[in-house]
């Protein structure tokens, strides 16, 4: 989601442009009265103009009221949130967020058991960012300021260790803040002092304060860009990037080089610890998957710690893990790889702008430059991430040992497991089995059980990756020599895959499918086989993972002109499906069916048969009644019927951070917000304890953690007077240069689907409801809101980038679903009905409201397309015309009458409607506005009073004077016109 920016005020403005034009019209008047009547005589000269600046100040008043009430109304009532968080919720989320942090700081290299370190020893911690680390992500993951922070340095002081501050203020002294990397522009510079800064003398100090040495690697992502896969390149040719080397004559990166690898200072200050230390501890801060081939490859490099960030507590964790007191148990949620440029999704990542779009081009509200549509080809079909490396290796096609660093689902212990797998059943479509895990270690840990599957695959046949993540759970926390025995299960129809091509259906095919539990996704521990007996094809009645209406095609328009990557042939085509781009230019048959604000006709989608829905029934229902009730319960009916079409547009148009009030039925006025892993309320300035990034509730592969997480937003939104959590957000680790990474939990689909189910579960039953975002294919920031064209075969779509949404909303019960700025194929998603309606309503059974992301219209967003195409509510915080329907025909109002259907039924749902019918609460700055409208009514009146009087005064006086036959006097001005006499 996008921030408040200066079109935003631009766009405030124009809305208020009627009540300022009538205020300079109201001055202009006055001072043309005020002039005119100068030669009038004193009493009613000065009456006139009395009364006309009186009557002018009512006029302001009036115009000023109504922009209060009109364009500044959403601004002032999401500056009026109240709450705040209470001791009691702060003790309990601070507690959570060191929990998750211990679970989810994976580590990743253990040479001779280098750890734990001795309790309470000295450390010397180098590195500029272990004075200026990551804790989350920018952008609408940003933390809040309000809260209280743990650095590292604090985590490592709160276990007990000792650090060498002398390092600490080489560090503080060489920079004091972290480069900012934001929205519009981002600065990657990654400040290191050289090696010429280490001097003989910090040399021996560091080697006199201790014999280990903690190297602290950090880097940062966000909302708003991806990060530079050729850093220099990117710089040189972005005007909205920056990076300042740390030394005059040596880059920090040569040429080619991108952000995940580790620059020249780092790579010398990694070598002075080796030198200068008997132990040498590497701690990766990062979201993103980094390249480090090279540190594990090291035999000087003894242990190395992913401390993914993890929020305002979160670096008690590494201290805890550094010393023992905690056993890491986190996995890695994604694949790390030798060269993260080789994979297959590479060379059609980032940016790539049709050149024969010229005719779409729009001014960006937030640059204010002329962008382009553009588009991102998903040429690796479904092989991503270990997808693709665990099937090239078993189709022989690359060295796996070469190519992956790290496994995903890997992880170390300081004890050691055993994990034997029971007997495998089918039956009744569902296979199951025990795991019993034993600690055979000395220390007590916990482990976690990973269960992968097989299926048969046949040549040329339907793609399937060799090995599929099919569940998983974490043992409690085990004794050395305790056991404990985990139920795994799943149904077949989970080891399905999608046949777009033939079937276009989920098809479970007949044959052997391989069952195993492994350490990661690489290494097997113990398999079973289950067999198929014959090929299930998931159509009509019979339909896949609970589907309402059986799932096939929608999506043959997205997949255009591209090769796909084929595991045929042992991937013959990989070179041909992987290369860039050969083309920019948009096809003549695509350009006629893309979509734009200009090229949309909403009279092309009604229905001449459509009848005009009754509106403004007093039919005495209000909201409050509806809370408990099915969405398809008649008295919705009559509940809808109340609503007048201006209310109706009203609650459409305005959707940002909240929903507004809509008197005929009730319905109060409520509060979203925004934040990952926080609640932000971007208006108040309150915001919540910053929790770990979704990577790092991921790592820890425990659901009951996610779920504890939704606990606590729920909470929290409870403590601030919040309805719904603009998350989680569930997109894809395509690819590891995706700049909102630290937002999304995992290149898998199902791990990143359980944990954000569970967080959905938790909030839900406190009745927040959840945005579950970006719906759907927002897997990168490059071009987002330049009419994103995202080409993906439908396979793709369905087993990868759409099943964690899938879970979310079948699986976690979410309300509300964020869509995404992209396209898919040529059609925008937030208004696609294929996704918002063919899959999201009518075969998942999804029902609540959908939301844009941040309403800017872009060339692209307009209401009257997405409320006919499954789109509820717009995420404006302006009126810009675009956000409110224009269309007002029967079937516009159709549309607009579902859409507020949508809308109230999440609404109702909530925790605010769970005690029946709200009272109604005016906003603090409604009271302050009647308040000083009362007063600015008595001065005014009073002092028009007191010039009536004054008047009155003057003529009989004048008129006293006149019958003694002497000269009117010239009496004292009324001073209320400040006008010269």
């Amino acid at each position: 989601m996008l921030s408040i920016n200066w079109n935003d005020v631009w766009n405030v403005v124009a809305s208020l442009r009627p009540q300022l034009i009538a205020i300079g019209v109201v001055l202009l008047l006055a001072v043309v009265v005020t002039v005119a009547v100068r030669r009038r005589g004193s009493p009613l000269r000065k009456l006139v103009r009395s009364t006309t600046w009186v009557a002018a100040a009512l006029a302001v008043a009036v115009a000023v009221t109504s922009m209060m009430y009109g364009g500044l109304r959403t601004i002032l009532d999401l500056s009026s949130g109240a709450g705040t968080l209470s001791e009691e919720t702060r003790a309990t989320v601070e507690e959570l967020g060191n929990t998750i942090s211990d679970e989810g700081m994976v580590l990743l290299k253990n040479t001779d058991g280098a750890l734990p370190l001795e309790e309470g020893s000295a450390l010397n911690v180098l590195g500029w960012a272990s004075t200026n680390p990551i804790y989350g992500g920018t952008g609408s993951g940003s933390l809040s300021p309000d809260n209280p922070t743990t650095t590292l340095l604090d985590g490592l002081h709160n276990a007990g260790f000792t650090t060498n501050e002398e390092l600490t203020s080489l560090y503080t002294d060489y920079r004091a803040e972290r480069p900012e990397v934001g929205m519009f522009e981002a600065d990657w510079t990654l400040p290191e002092p050289t090696s010429q800064a280490y001097t003989s003398d910090v040399v021996t100090g560091l080697e006199e304060f201790s014999d280990t040495s903690v190297v602290t690697i950090a880097r940062s992502g966000g909302e708003g860009f991806d990060l530079p896969q050729d850093v220099n390149a990117e710089v040189a040719d972005n005007p909205a990037f920056s990076y300042t080397d740390n030394a005059e004559d040596t880059p920090d990166f040569a040429d080619g080089q991108g952000y995940l690898e580790l620059t020249a200072p780092e790579r010398d200050l990694i070598e002075l610890a080796k030198t200068s230390s008997q132990t040498t501890v590497v701690v990766i801060n990062s979201a993103n998957a980094m390249e480090l081939g090279d540190l594990e490859a090291d035999p000087d490099i003894d242990a190395i710690i992913w401390a993914v960030p993890g929020g305002q507590v979160g670096f008690n964790a590494l201290g805890r893990i550094l010393d023992g007191e905690v056993n890491p148990s986190a996995r890695t949620p994604d694949t790390f790889v030798t060269d993260i440029k080789s994979s297959p999704a590479a060379n059609n990542f980032g940016d790539f702008t049709y050149t024969n779009m010229e005719g779409y081009g729009q001014t960006s509200p937030f640059t204010d430059t002329t962008t382009y549509p553009g588009f991102v080809s998903y040429v690796e079909g479904i092989y991503v991430g270990y997808r693709w490396y665990e099937t090239a290796a078993a189709e022989g096609v690359i060295d796996y040992d070469k190519e992956v660093v790290y496994p995903f689902g890997y992880g170390l212990s300081y004890t050691t497991f055993r994990q034997e797998m029971g007997e495998v059943t089918y039956a009744d479509g569902t296979v199951s089995f025990d795991v019993t895990v034993t600690n055979t270690g000395d220390v007590a840990g916990k482990d976690v059980v990973e269960a992968y599957y097989t299926a048969p695959y046949t040549d040329g046949g339907i793609e399937k990756s060799a090995v599929d993540l099919a569940d998983y759970a974490k043992t409690g926390l085990l004794e050395p020599g305790a056991s404990e025995t985990v139920a795994i299960s799943f149904d077949d129809d989970a080891m399905a895959s999608y046949d777009s091509q033939d079937a276009k259906a989920y098809v479970l095919e007949a044959g052997d499918y391989t069952v195993s539990i492994r350490s990661d996704s690489h290494t097997v521990i113990d398999s079973a086989e289950v067999t198929v007996p014959s090929t299930i094809t998931y159509t009509g009645e019979t339909t896949h993972d609970g589907d309402v209406v059986a799932a096939t095609n929608q999506f043959d328009d997205a997949a255009g002109d591209v090769t796909y990557l084929s595991r045929a042939d042992s991937f013959a085509n990989y070179e041909e499906a992987t290369a860039a781009p050969s083309s920019l230019e948009m096809s003549q048959a695509h350009q006629e069916s893309f979509v734009a604000n200009d090229t949309y006709d909403a009279s092309q989608e009604d229905d001449a048969d459509a009848e005009m829905p009754t509106t403004g029934a007093d039919n005495g229902l209000v909201l409050g009644d509806m809370h408990g009730l099915d969405y398809d319960d008649p008295q919705w009916e009559q509940l809808l019927d109340q609503l007048s079409v201006a209310e109706m547009n009203d609650l459409i148009a305005h959707g940002g951070y909240g929903s507004v009030a809509v008197d005929s039925v009730g319905k109060v006025r409520v509060s979203d917000v925004d934040g990952p892993a926080s609640l932000n309320n971007n208006f108040t300035g309150v915001g919540s304890i910053g929790l770990a990034a979704a990577v790092s509730v991921a790592a820890t592969w425990n659901k009951e953690i996610a779920h504890d997480f939704g606990t606590a937003i729920g909470t929290m939104a409870h403590d601030m007077d919040v309805a719904g959590w603009y998350a989680p957000a569930t997109n894809t680790h395509r690819y590891a240069y995706a700049g909102r990474n630290f937002e999304y939990f995992s290149e898998d689909p199902v791990l990143a689907g359980n944990q954000v189910a569970q967080e959905i579960q938790g909030a839900k039953e406190l009745g927040v409801y959840a945005f579950i975002k970006h719906f759907a294919f927002n897997d990168q920031e490059t071009n987002r809101t330049n009419m994103l064209v995202t080409w993906s075969q439908e396979q793709a779509l369905r087993e990868i980038y759409l099943r964690s949404f899938e879970i979310g909303v079948k699986e976690g019960g979410a309300g509300a679903v964020m869509t995404a700025f992209n396209y898919i194929g040529t059609t925008y998603a937030g208004a696609s009905p294929a996704l918002q309606q063919a899959v999201l309503r009518d075969e998942w059974g999804f029902r609540g409201m959908t939301l844009t992301d941040y309403f800017a219209g872009y060339g692209y967003q307009n209401a009257d397309q997405l409320v006919r195409n499954g789109g509820d509510m717009m995420l404006a915080t302006t009126d810009i015309g675009v956000n409110f329907v224009q269309d007002t025909s029967a079937a516009g109002v159709q549309a607009m009458r579902t859409a507020s259907h949508n809308i109230l039924y999440t609404v109702a749902s909530s925790w605010v409607y769970e005690d029946g019918q709200p009272e109604a609460q005016r906003a603090p700055w409604e009271y302050t506005t009647w308040a000083v409208l009362g007063v600015l009514g008595v001065v005014l009146l009073s002092l028009e009073a007191l010039a009536v009087r004054r008047f009155l005064a003057r003529r009989r006086q004048a008129a006293a004077q006149a019958a003694d036959g002497a000269p009117a006097q010239p009496s004292e001005s009324s001073g209320l016109s400040g006008s010269p006499e």
